[in-house]
């Protein structure tokens, strides 16, 4: 009689006040259970590690409800169906679905749609690619960008966090779309990635001392800013509002550098907002789920541009759920070059 599979998790213990270190987890383990009628079991493959992790921990109003104390850390990732009872899903279907910071998720029939579980093709892009140009941070980018921003061919296009996840989408879909596209980065390395593999016109890197974004723009954005594609907030999307073009739109994705401040301390809001006033411009939040009917179609764009050659996908590996306390921490330190994967298992 074959052993009962055991299932490793990582749950949260307490909610962080600053940074999320080792003593904010626990990790248990239970026993594999069989799918109901209706439901299938998935043995997770790769996790998403992105910086919005950091907000789920907070007890606070958002765009979606906290992680529980006590609950399975929230996480999209890949996995294999190992066993199914719903006709949906075959054994050995790759899926993609919100399976949590763990080794199996037994997902009931009535939780199947609300997860996400969706079966991925493993034709247009690998696990890896799936989790970043093809998965949640590629949805965002491209959405962002077309949606919210709505390029036009000729325009400048700033983003930052120009070498992350969605960052690198960004830049490369305003390339092909015909804009002038200037990142900003921390490092010189990662600068040169993005100009000379991801073929962005310009990067600045933030860590070259004080006024270097200012400079860097007034620089590579001589006519001012189009478009800006915002995932750090903070200082930097001063520096930029301060070179908004006449009707240019900024896109809100994220405030990686302001994540961590404690719970009772709010992201710190743009200074000189007043910008959007003078330049007729406008500010507006992007929220990947809400385009989530539309996936489908922009992941096969996307896995066109893939194949062609015209988009590159950038993964930092880390494996083994014992180091998600630390490999998420990464995000927040700039460690990470490329989209952060945690690799559970081995395909």
């Amino acid at each position: 009689m074959a052993e009962t599979p055991v299932n490793h998790q990582v749950r949260l213990a307490k909610r962080p006040e600053g940074a999320a270190t080792r003593e904010h987890w626990q990790f248990t383990t239970e026993p594999v259970g069989e799918p109901a009628e209706g439901g299938v079991l998935v043995k997770t493959l790769s996790l998403s590690l992105d910086p919005a992790m950091r907000g789920w921990l907070n007890d606070a109003k958002s765009y979606i409800a906290p992680v529980e104390i006590g609950a399975v850390m929230r996480a999209g990732g890949i996995g294999r169906v190992i066993a199914s009872k719903n006709p949906d899903f075959a054994v050995g279907d790759t899926v993609y679905g919100t399976l949590g910071v763990q080794e199996y998720m037994l997902v009931p029939q009535e939780e199947i749609k609300r997860n996400g579980l969706a079966k991925i093709d493993l034709r247009a892009g690998t696990i890896r690619q799936w989790l970043n140009v093809l998965g949640m941070p590629g949805m965002t980018g491209y959405f962002g960008l077309m949606d919210v921003g709505q390029p036009k061919a000729g325009e400048t296009v700033v983003i930052s966090g120009a070498a992350g996840a969605v960052g690198q989408t960004v830049g490369q879909l305003a390339k092909i779309k015909g804009c002038r596209v200037v990142g900003i980065a921390g490092g010189q390395a990662k600068c040169d990635w993005v100009v000379k593999e991801l073929g962005f016109d310009a990067c600045i890197d933030y860590k070259a001392g004080a006024g270097a974004v200012r400079d860097g723009l007034k620089a590579h954005c001589p006519k001012g800013v189009d478009i800006y594609f915002d995932n750090v907030g903070g200082e930097i999307l001063d520096a930029v509002l301060a070179r908004l073009a006449r009707k240019a739109r900024v896109i809100i994705c994220g405030a990686i550098s302001q994540y961590n401040n404690a719970n009772s301390m709010p992201a710190a809001g743009p200074r000189n907002y007043l910008s959007l006033l003078v330049n007729r411009a406008r500010m507006e939040g992007i929220v990947v789920f809400d385009y989530a009917d539309r996936f489908p179609i922009a992941a096969a764009e996307l896995a066109g541009y893939l194949k062609d050659g015209r988009m590159k996908s950038k993964e930092d590996v880390v494996v083994g759920l014992d180091t998600f306390p630390d490999a998420l921490n990464r995000l927040f330190s700039g460690e990470n070059f490329g989209k952060l994967v945690l690799q559970v298992a081995q395909d």
